[in-house]
């Protein structure tokens, strides 16, 4: 059994370690995603990643979705959230497209769709979008809802999978004749 007060001693210095370990946990989770994924992980990727530059893109190219849709949803600098969210687009977008750093960009892509989804969602739920609502039914509620979120949600559903710069940059990284194990989805197999 521990004593109290030498825990309490040694309490500050022990928590600092340990979150020094956690972080470290979580920086290495985040950029040592796995690689053995399916090859249809791509196709995944390819989905994801086009919407997200394709988007971007339209913000700076029309006005009604990039500051014109930001000022209507009451965003703070309307100006400099669309270039950013435009440009974290195009360049998330890339990452996606080539598998590169997946894990990395899925943080701000996630924190983007949230606030997308609480911006816009929420409003069409109760009938009060400041956005023109869908051209047919359903056009508010919570169907409304479900059919306009498709694409926010099929966004934050992938990672990089075996045809990626991840998993090239894996590969190279590792030590001749240690190839990572290919793991079952389902767990170990009894042999």
């Amino acid at each position: 059994m521990i004593d109290a007060k030498a825990a309490r001693q040694d309490g500050p210095a022990a928590l600092k370690l340990k979150g020094i370990k956690i972080m470290k946990n979580v920086l290495t989770w985040l950029v040592n995603p796995p690689t053995m994924g399916p090859k249809s992980t791509l196709l995944l990727r390819l989905m994801a990643g086009g919407v997200f530059l394709w988007e971007g893109i339209l913000k700076f190219v029309y006005t009604n979705q990039g500051i014109g849709r930001f000022t209507k949803l009451g965003m703070p600098f309307p100006h400099f959230t669309a270039d950013f969210v435009a440009c974290l687009e195009i360049f998330g977008g890339l990452l996606l497209l080539s598998g590169l750093m997946t894990r990395l960009i899925a943080v701000p892509f996630l924190i983007e769709m949230i606030v997308a989804i609480l911006s816009t969602k929420i409003s069409l739920y109760l009938g009060t979008s400041p956005l023109p609502l869908p051209p047919a039914p359903p056009r508010v509620g919570i169907w409304a809802v479900f059919h306009e979120i498709r694409s926010d949600y099929a966004q934050l559903l992938t990672g990089p999978g075996k045809w990626s710069l991840d998993a090239l940059l894996h590969r190279h990284r590792q030590p001749a004749g240690r190839q990572e194990k290919r793991r079952s989805p389902i767990g170990e197999r009894a042999a």
